[in-house]
């Protein structure tokens, strides 16, 4: 490697089988990717739903076309995105959007998936774990259905308890919207390190 090359830094993006707010996380994640494209490598983490949810709004080959590195959850350690957590080997989990399930797995300690696995893993290890949850305040919010058109759901009270339970974890971070990503990688990728 020349003096003048160095080495990127690595970010798991997980996705979970949320539409809400999924075109948006796309579209800023892209933009992040384009402008920290020569010091970071962000590699896509799916869980099994999140797999599913992105074939339903035909985003699949988006993600492909703007992410080199894409893994599908296969059981809670297959992809071994724990262990490159614990190991140190990438700076941070971002799970963006996550859905109430992820959440209150999380809350709750349950790692029986790829991505609450991961997340309990790499706060054991200090590494620090940013979620953007679906439900984040209780009431009816309106999403984007695969077709565009628009649909109310309610945000129930539970979820957003679930929520709330995540914010005492040391390392733990809550996003309430897609844009607030720029500020976690604006936080660990300093321009002067870049």
């Amino acid at each position: 490697m020349e003096e003048n090359q160095k080495k990127k830094k690595r970010v798991a993006w997980g996705i979970t089988g949320s539409g809400d707010r999924l075109v948006e996380t796309i579209k800023v994640m892209k933009e992040i990717n384009q402008q920290y494209q020569d010091d970071v490598r962000i590699t896509v983490y799916l869980s099994k739903a999140g797999n599913q949810v992105l074939g339903f709004y035909g985003l699949n080959k988006d993600l492909k076309e703007n992410f080199d590195t894409i893994r599908v959850e296969a059981n809670a350690n297959v992809p071994t995105l724990a262990v490159q957590l614990q190991s140190g080997k990438i700076e941070f989990l971002l799970i963006a959007p996550t859905t109430s399930n992820t959440v209150a797995k999380i809350a709750t300690g349950i790692a029986d998936s790829l991505l609450s696995n991961s997340t309990i893993m790499s706060l054991k290890s200090f590494v620090p774990v940013y979620i953007l949850p679906c439900d984040y305040k209780e009431g009816v919010t309106v999403t984007q259905l695969p077709d565009g058109t628009e649909m109310k759901i309610q945000v129930r009270k539970e979820d957003v308890e679930n929520t709330k339970k995540l914010a005492p974890m040391g390392g733990l971070f809550i996003l309430e919207k897609p844009e607030e990503i720029h500020q976690v990688f604006q936080k660990h990728f300093k321009p002067d390190e870049a």
